[in-house]
C-alpha cells in the first residue's frame, strides 16, 4: 500500500484548521512538511503558529521545515520554496490550502477585504503553483492539491458574496487549466472540497455560522491522504468531494468526523 513517507509536501496555511491536519496526517507517514503560513507569533483571536503545527507534525512523526510566508510575496514565495528544496532535496507535492473568506455582498467588501480574497485565494494559488512546478517535475509522483469547490456558474453561488466567490472560483480555474497543462508531465493537479462545513477556528470570526452542525478537519485530511497517495498519471483535473474520495474507499461510517454525533450538519457552499 502506497503511503507518504519520505515525501515532501509544501502546505500553505498548515498553522492551524485544515492545512495543519493535512499535515499531521501526511506527518504519521513520516513525511516532510513545510509549514507555510503567515503566523508566527500568537494571533490575538485564532490557535496556532508554524512553530506549533511543527512541534505538533515532529511529534507525530514526520519532519517539519516552519517557515513565515505570506505567499501574496512572490519574493517569499519563491525563497522559501528554495530553502524548502535545499532542507528536504526536493518537492512532491503542493498543497494550496490558504484562502481569505469574507462572506459580505458588494457594498459590505471593502477592496482592502477584495484585494486579500483575490492576493491569498487566487493569486496565491497561481504563484505557489508556479514556484513548486519545476520540482515537482522532477518528483516521482508528483501532487498539487488546492482546497477549491467544483465549478458550478449558479448565479445563486454568487449573489451573496460575489468577490469570494470569485476568489474561490479563481482557485478552481488554476486547477482546471493546470490539469491540462501538466498532464503530459505526469504531474497530478486535482481540488479537493468539503461535503459539510468543516469545524476550524478561522469559523469564529464568521458571524452566524454553526461550527456545531460541522465535521472535524481529520475528514479533509483523510480524504487528502487517499487523493495524494493515488498515481499522479491517472489522478489529474479531478473536483473530489471529501466524502466521496472516502466512500470510493470503504468508509462506510462518517459518524465520528461529526464535532455533534448526531447533529444535522450543514452543507458547504458552493455544493447543490
Amino acid at each position: 500500500m502506497s503511503t507518504l513517507s519520505g515525501k515532501t509536501l509544501f502546505i500553505t496555511g498548515a498553522s492551524r484548521g485544515i492545512g495543519l491536519a493535512i499535515a499531521l496526517r501526511a506527518a504519521r507517514d513520516g513525511a516532510n512538511i513545510v509549514v507555510a503560513a503567515k503566523t508566527d507569533r500568537p494571533h490575538p483571536r485564532l490557535p496556532g503558529t508554524i512553530h506549533t503545527a511543527a512541534a505538533g507534525i515532529e511529534a507525530a512523526g514526520g519532519k517539519a521545515l516552519a517557515l513565515v510566508t505570506d505567499i501574496r510575496s512572490d519574493e517569499q514565495v519563491y525563497a522559501v520554496v528554495e530553502q524548502a528544496v535545499q532542507r528536504f532535496g526536493g518537492i512532491d507535492i503542493l498543497v494550496n490550502n490558504a484562502s481569505a473568506i469574507s462572506l459580505t455582498g458588494t457594498l459590505e467588501t471593502p477592496m482592502k477585504r477584495f484585494d486579500l480574497m483575490m492576493g491569498v485565494n487566487v493569486r496565491g494559488t497561481f504563484l505557489c503553483s508556479q514556484a513548486c512546478l519545476p520540482h515537482l517535475k522532477k518528483a516521482a509522483n508528483p501532487h498539487i492539491l488546492t482546497l477549491a469547490p467544483p465549478l458550478n456558474l449558479s448565479a445563486r453561488w454568487f449573489a451573496p458574496h460575489v468577490a469570494y466567490s470569485i476568489a474561490k472560483y479563481g482557485m478552481s480555474l488554476c486547477v482546471l487549466g493546470m490539469a491540462e497543462e501538466f498532464r503530459g508531465a505526469g504531474i497530478a493537479v486535482n481540488a479537493l472540497w468539503p461535503r459539510t462545513l468543516i469545524a476550524t477556528a478561522a469559523l469564529q470570526v464568521i458571524p452566524g455560522v454553526e461550527a456545531e452542525r460541522g465535521r472535524k478537519p481529520e475528514i479533509v485530511a483523510d480524504a487528502a491522504w487517499q487523493i495524494l497517495t493515488r498515481d499522479s498519471r491517472t489522478t489529474t483535473g479531478n473536483f473530489f468531494i471529501d466524502e466521496e474520495v472516502l466512500a470510493s474507499a470503504g468508509v462506510t461510517d462518517f459518524s465520528p468526523y461529526a464535532v455533534t454525533p448526531g447533529a444535522e450538519l450543514m452543507p458547504d457552499l458552493f455544493l447543490e
